[in-house]
């Protein structure tokens, strides 16, 4: 039996957050793409929705923050959890992505400077 070690809520944080940043990072990268338009501008359509998105994406790293650090698992030897290794694995992904995600939800603040 497999137990919950923060995965689901990094992946559940990473769909937030793409939720969050979606009314400025689709029309950023419509523009990378070479595709361009004054129809563009009209993309915001999930931007009411984004501190919920935003919300989310927080709770959910800190339920993966929790799981990490806070609640460790206690694992019987002999098993992949039991491995310091698999601990400090998961724990650099885990920055990692917050740094992303981060980076994400911040993008409609800088976003304007691009276009």
């Amino acid at each position: 039996m497999t137990q919950f070690t923060g995965k689901g809520s990094l992946i559940a944080s990473v769909l937030a957050a793409i939720g969050a940043s979606l009314c400025c990072v689709g029309p950023l990268v419509l523009l990378a793409l070479g595709i361009s338009g004054s129809w563009i501008g009209s993309l915001t359509a999930m931007e009411p929705y984004r501190p919920f998105f935003i919300g989310l994406t927080l709770l959910f790293l800190g339920l993966a923050f929790r799981k990490l650090y806070l609640k460790p698992l206690a694992c019987p030897a002999g098993t992949a959890c039991a491995d310091p290794h698999t601990t400090t694995r998961q724990r650099r992904i885990f920055w990692i992505v917050t740094g992303l995600l981060l980076g994400l939800l911040v993008v409609p603040w800088f976003a304007p400077l691009f276009y």
